[in-house]
């Protein structure tokens, strides 16, 4: 299958979806065949249609010629989950970009898999409602990827991640069957829980093609609170205090010292005093009376873990400052020059302090320099080796501490991916996490919808 395709294939999905919508100059290819994790594997063929009927008749095409399929959103993942592994056909989801409904009765949304989450998050605000799921690409991340990948972000540790709020699915099978799952109901046991099997499967199973999501009210009243501390000791021991406290605000999220250096020297922004260890931002929104209780109990929970200084953002041109510089450090990473490697581990809450502590051992044990930051609050915390790519010897180091890394999440009944999936980045190390007898049931299941094995081949599973 690798890098060759039918010869009549490219004609037949040129009357699909018009001539345009049919690349294969070297640049699409290129662009097209990679995502945010870096690594690339082009495919033979770029095809943007518009619409579920010729989503449907392009899989149809794919899956009579066992050519594989392999379809995109933004390209913002971090495991290669979009990325074609053996050429073929790569399906953009860029034009199907509406928003289709905003039900203000019902408390949802009906939207295509293209939408940006910003702008989605944007519109339902407009009426006075809210959609949670706040991954830190939000900007430029798409809802259907979202969906794919089960995003998470900040806001999961009060509100879950993008599971919770997808109550239907329009999806095409890889045969070119078009399916509905769930339904606007908020209740629905009927049969089999396609929908949420669908959520998080990586594009192995289905092509998405429009997705209802639930919204709630948008909270009147939210304040956001900054603490600093000498190291990361403390920081670990607040949020932990804060648990205890009972306390859930909408998000707590840790940064180190070496994140906060990033974003002051690459981006020229100062989110702390260069002596800063570590530092917290917590989130509390609801009534006015019960964001002003939580973000008083927050700060004195800072306070007692032996925090520097707690301040409450001034409003909420602070607070988009705060969050704009949280949301950029990937990027103030990438831009070092040095090839960055995210794991989005994540532990139980109340391990929180040992995962940093298996961290620590990972530097000590390897030389290397990692970077941990994350969504605190649910347990999900990024850990990024930065590595020397031109280093044969320091790569080798980075590929023996992930394992280890891998093992010890698990060890502390964690998981090695919180919201970025498996892809093929992740595929070697399944194992670690589940059985033999689970990955060939899964395995079953991917047969059932993909008997083929056109769709996203070489993802998930090693």
């Amino acid at each position: 299958m690798s890098r060759s395709i039918p010869e009549l294939l490219a004609p037949e999905l040129r009357e699909v979806v018009g001539r345009e919508y049919v690349r294969a100059d070297a640049g699409s290819l290129e662009r097209y065949g990679q995502d945010a994790l870096g690594i690339g594997h082009p495919p033979d063929l770029v095809v943007i249609p518009a619409d579920t009927n010729q989503i449907a008749a392009i899989a149809r095409l794919c899956d009579e010629r066992r050519v594989p399929l392999t379809v995109r959103g933004a390209g913002t993942g971090y495991t290669g989950g979009a990325v074609p592994t053996r050429g073929g056909v790569l399906l953009s989801l860029e034009r199907l970009n509406r928003i289709l409904e905003i039900d203000e009765t019902n408390l949802l949304a009906v939207v295509e898999p293209g939408v940006i989450t910003g702008d989605l998050q944007r519109a339902v605000e407009a009426v006075g409602l809210f959609y949670p799921p706040d991954p830190a690409s939000l900007d430029i991340s798409s809802i259907g990827g979202n969906v794919a990948e089960c995003a998470g972000g900040p806001r999961g540790f009060k509100y879950g991640t993008t599971r919770r709020y997808v109550l239907a699915l329009e999806a095409v099978l890889p045969g070119g069957e078009i399916i509905h799952t769930g339904s606007k109901a908020v209740k629905n046991v009927v049969g089999y829980d396609l929908t949420q099997l669908l959520v998080g499967s990586e594009g192995t199973l289905a092509i998405i093609t429009r997705v209802t999501l639930r919204l709630v009210p948008k909270p009147p009243a939210r304040a956001t609170l900054r603490a600093l501390f000498g190291d990361i000791r403390g920081a670990v021991t607040a949020v932990s205090t804060l648990i205890r406290r009972r306390v859930v605000p909408a998000t707590i999220e840790l940064i180190d010292a070496a994140s906060l250096e990033a974003v002051r020297e690459h981006l020229g922004r100062d989110l702390a005093p260069r002596d800063t260890g570590a530092m917290l931002i917590v989130e509390a929104d609801g009534t006015e009376a019960a964001v002003a209780e939580e973000i008083d109990v927050a700060a004195q929970a800072c306070r007692d873990a032996g925090a520097t200084a707690v301040a409450l953002a001034s409003g909420d041109e602070e607070r988009e400052q705060i969050w704009t510089a949280r949301r950029l450090i990937s990027l103030a990473l990438r831009a070092t020059g040095l090839l960055k490697i995210n794991h989005d581990v994540v532990v139980p809450r109340g391990r929180v302090p040992d995962l940093f502590a298996v961290i620590q051992g990972l530097r000590d044990r390897f030389g290397l320099r990692i970077v941990a930051f994350g969504h605190a609050g649910d347990g999900n915390i990024h850990v990024n080796l930065m590595v020397d790519r031109d280093n044969a010897d320091e790569r080798a180091r980075a590929a023996q501490a992930e394992r280890v890394l891998f093992e010890r999440v698990v060890a502390l009944e964690g998981s090695i991916s919180g919201e970025h999936g498996i892809g093929f980045a992740k595929a070697p190390y399944l194992g670690i996490e589940l059985s033999a007898e689970a990955m060939a049931l899964m395995k079953r299941v991917k047969a059932a919808f993909d008997p083929h094995g056109i769709l996203n081949p070489g993802k998930i599973f090693p």
